[in-house]
């Protein structure tokens, strides 16, 4: 039996805005986006070249907008990512060292965490 993560929830407060932050300055990629039933769209996005992907919901009760944290994001090359999420305008932590690897925060604007690491060559 196979068995993969293959979409995260991320609860945002508007859909537009959220898409536009993740493709715009994260660097996903908008895979889908229809109407799924009255007044909701289904937005899904992933990285490029990653099976995984995200959709950005705001009708769970117990997922309020800005609830999430602690997704991660790996990276072959972390001062580059780093440097072209400031340059667009976010705001992330300065980038940490640990004995895993490196690493820094970022929040959406809705407020959802992620994590962002490099882990040692």
């Amino acid at each position: 039996m196979k068995k993969r993560l293959a979409i995260v929830s991320v609860p945002v407060s508007d859909q537009k805005p959220a898409r536009d932050f993740y493709v715009g300055v994260m660097g996903f990629v908008l895979l889908r986006e229809q109407p799924m039933g009255k007044g909701q769209k289904w937005v899904q996005l992933a990285l490029p070249e990653d099976d995984t992907s995200i959709t950005l919901v705001t009708w769970f009760e117990t997922m309020p907008a800005g609830s999430l944290r602690g997704v991660v994001i790996n990276t072959n090359d972390i001062e580059t990512y780093h440097a072209e999420l400031v340059g667009k305008g976010a705001a992330p932590s300065k980038i940490a060292s640990a004995s895993w690897g490196r690493h820094f925060t970022l929040a959406d604007p809705d407020g959802n965490g992620w994590v962002v690491q490099q882990n040692p060559v």
